[in-house]
């Protein structure tokens, strides 16, 4: 009885899809044979606006499902599982309420993922989540290519140590990232030139095509290992309502997936998808955004 609830050729579009893309449970993701892992990270404790994302993961695990019947994605040319083989280990265990457990629990793990020759797409969890993760990733590949969707630029310098709009003033000052070879799409809120990301802000980016943004990451990150960081608020609240920043005037989720899709080429060593809070939204439209957005990812990893 269990075996033939459990046979995968017999499944139905819901039954038991606990993994994202109904991709298969691996809890030692170290030893196991897939090349590319889903983690959760159920944190907001840095978070500056409405608290939730710690359920974020969850939400966009549930919404992928309906993704999953698709073999090969819309518009891409080939099916995932011809060039990628993927896992969800499930969600990140820590301490609650201990934000610096947090952070070491998440750096051993992406390093020990990394130093396998796996690759990690994170679901957050609010934006503070990235900095521990570059962390890793940079042990591994050296100063990164940061590619960065938001509507805030995360440089803010006044924060605390656990403050997720300061993770993108402390990652070049450590040396992970070099925002001379980055690039921040979506913004609309306070920026300075002076820290030396390029920044394609939030008009520029609904006025400008796909082609020309995705051929503005591509020149300034080439050659690089590219780390891919998509804060949910980059798309318009008419979009992605629930988040726990919210600003009016981003993009579109057809605008998004749209770059994201013209990124073929790039050397995406890791990415993740961070403040997505269910809560704040109704009908699923913020996960389900979420769960395409973050599908596309990984073509543009496959590709």
């Amino acid at each position: 009885m269990n075996e033939t609830l459990h046979r995968q050729e017999d499944i139905s579009l819901y039954s038991n899809a606990f993994g994202f893309l109904r991709s298969p449970l691996c809890f030692d993701p170290e030893k196991s044979d897939a090349d590319t892992i889903i983690t959760g990270i159920p944190f907001d404790m840095a978070t500056s606006g409405r608290p939730g994302c710690r359920y974020g993961a969850q939400a966009i695990r549930q919404a992928s499902v309906m993704f999953a019947w698709e073999h090969k994605r819309f518009p891409w040319s080939f099916a995932l599982n011809e060039r990628m083989k993927l896992a969800d280990c499930g969600d990140l265990v820590f301490p609650s309420g201990d934000p610096g457990a947090m952070v070491k629990a998440l750096y051993d793990h992406a390093l020990a993922l990394v130093n396998a020759g796996k690759r990690m797409l994170s679901l957050g969890g609010d934006h503070f989540v990235t900095l521990p993760l570059l962390r890793a990733h940079a042990k591994k590949y050296g100063t990164l290519a940061l590619v960065h969707f938001d509507a805030h630029s995360d440089t803010y310098k006044e924060g605390s140590a656990y403050d997720h709009g300061t993770m993108f003033a402390r990652a070049p000052a450590e040396r992970l990232i070099n925002p001379a070879s980055s690039v921040q799409i979506g913004i609309r809120t306070e920026y300075h030139e002076e820290d030396g990301f390029e920044v394609i802000d939030g008009p520029s980016a609904n006025s400008l095509s796909c082609d020309e943004i995705a051929d503005k990451i591509k020149e300034r990150t080439v050659g690089l290992p590219v780390y891919l960081s998509f804060d949910i608020d980059c798309l318009d609240p008419a979009f992605a309502p629930g988040t726990g920043t919210p600003v009016p005037g981003g993009l579109s989720t057809d605008k998004a997936l749209g770059i994201i899709r013209r990124l073929s080429g790039l050397n995406i060593v890791g990415a993740d998808l961070v403040e997505v809070s269910p809560a704040y939204d109704h009908s699923d439209i913020t996960a389900i955004a979420a769960a395409a957005i973050a599908l596309d990812i990984l073509y543009a990893m496959a590709s």
